[in-house]
């Protein structure tokens, strides 16, 4: 196989979102050979040309495929290779059967990454964006966490797991905070600096609030029960990455799996969601929650950290810590109208988890 390592390449006015340099195309040419198929048509469907990755869509002999580029280490994709075999081969989830080679195995090591062919779910339409779609969404998540429970990984894969990492990234986000007011205070011209420094001192105190609230609920006792117990989150889960079959949800782009708490996949779900809504609807919570929990039951105990991640501030951290890298190019106009609306959406946030957290304190005692 071809020595040159695979690296990250530069999208451009010249080139299109499609484009994978020449010496990738080439390797991919030569990946497929190790497949008992032909191939009649090979398009690039997306890349992450940051990071070194793409996906192809195949027409073969043997039906449609995927071949797809992983662009993280070898050792990081056989673990979720390896949990995409077990969904699939043991627990007869709805993701793609990955193909093997010729000699019997998952993947071909090819540029310094693993490459990796799977069925082509024709039938695959994303849900509509509304709360029945986002109730199919959160089933099939529940449905995908339980169904994750007692895998365990190939030996030479390297553990990628979130489990005990919550406590540091609530930290991370507190000592970011910090960061952002910085940055602020440098570019004091720039049109949202202003914006961020009326802002920062208030979401700094939620972070803290959400970090001695975690260490007030069962977090560490969870955590004792092991990364197997609680099986992978996706890490990457959406209107995008849920889609609905001929026989039902399907789960797909499983190259972020890690061991974690479920929930968070949830929070990030929700989240994401009333940031799209510009509003924290209870009836969206609720009802995302509750199709949620018909799949992969919520213990009190894990709906007390579901509910404090919630607080957390997940959408102003998400969307400003970009300031960090180009605080000259960030810290524009457009960003000052960000800050503005997270702002708003915000205040809406407190009541409906006010409401949410009574609700399921009735559940509990009942």
């Amino acid at each position: 196989m071809e020595k040159k390592l695979i690296e990250p390449w530069v999208i451009d006015e010249l080139t299109n979102e499609f484009y994978v340099p020449d010496y990738i195309e080439q390797m991919a040419q030569e990946v497929l050979k190790h497949y008992d198929f032909s191939v009649s048509s090979i398009q690039v469907v997306t890349t992450k040309s940051d990071k070194g990755g793409a996906i192809w869509k195949l027409e073969t002999s043997e039906g449609p495929k995927s071949l797809k580029l992983l662009h993280r280490r070898p050792t990081r994709s056989l673990f979720s290779l390896g949990a995409q075999e077990y969904l699939v081969d043991i627990q007869k989830a709805r993701v793609p059967k990955i193909i093997k080679t010729k000699d019997g195995v998952n993947y071909v090591e090819a540029g310094g990454k693993l490459w990796f062919v799977a069925e082509w779910i024709e039938s695959l339409v994303p849900v509509p964006k509304d709360l029945e779609g986002a109730k199919h969404l959160c089933n099939a998540l529940g449905e995908f966490h339980r169904l994750t429970k007692g895998y365990v990984p190939p030996k030479k894969a390297e553990i990628a797991s979130r489990l005990y990492k919550w406590p540091k990234s609530y930290e991370k986000i507190i000592n970011k905070m910090d960061w952002f007011r910085n940055i602020a205070k440098v570019y004091p011209e720039m049109p949202a600096s202003s914006a961020v420094l009326s802002v920062v001192d208030q979401f700094e105190e939620q972070a803290r609030r959400s970090l001695e609230r975690l260490n007030q609920t069962s977090y560490l006792d969870l955590t004792k029960l092991g990364n197997e117990y609680w099986g992978l989150v996706h890490q990457d889960y959406g209107w995008s990455n849920g889609q609905m079959g001929s026989n039902g949800m399907w789960i797909i782009d499983l190259d972020g799996v890690a061991y974690d708490l479920p929930i968070r996949d949830l929070t990030k779900l929700i989240t994401g969601t009333m940031s799209d809504l510009f509003n924290w609807d209870v009836t969206w919570i609720r009802g995302m929650i509750d199709a949620y929990h018909e799949a992969n039951p919520i213990s009190p105990e894990l709906y007390d950290i579901l509910w404090n991640d919630l607080s957390l501030p997940n959408e102003f951290y998400k969307n400003i810590k970009e300031m960090v890298y180009e605080p000259e190019m960030f810290l524009n106009e457009g960003t000052t109208q960000l800050i503005q609306t997270i702002i708003q959406t915000d205040q809406s946030k407190w009541p409906a988890l006010e409401e949410i957290a009574n609700d399921w304190k009735g559940r509990k005692e009942a």
